[in-house]
């Protein structure tokens, strides 16, 4: 993901994902392999997201220099409405010792 944006985009989407569904392992292992992108290959810290009726944004520190950006929740929440609409297309498979 060559965009900070980019990576945001999909780090935040999957993150509202496993913030409404914490049991979900699929979700976490994606999350944390986004926050790896985020993190190793764009060297974003100190991110931080709020949201209102309209927007998420997200804060984050790159290269020394803190940045804003913002989202549309209807494209954010996606991901997150169609597990929702369609439940059992998305069942959790936990992981097996």
């Amino acid at each position: 993901m060559r965009l900070v944006q980019d990576a945001l985009y999909n780090w935040l989407s999957i993150k509202v994902v496993c913030d409404a569904r914490p049991e979900d392992t699929a979700a976490r292992e994606t999350l944390d392999l986004f926050d790896e992108i985020i993190k190793d290959e764009h060297h974003l810290t100190n991110i931080e997201v709020s949201t209102d009726e309209v927007m998420y944004y997200v804060s984050f520190i790159h290269e020394g220099e803190t940045k804003k950006t913002r989202f549309p929740r209807d494209l954010i929440e996606v991901m997150l409405n169609q597990i929702n609409q369609e439940p059992d297309k998305y069942c959790n498979f936990p992981f097996e010792d």
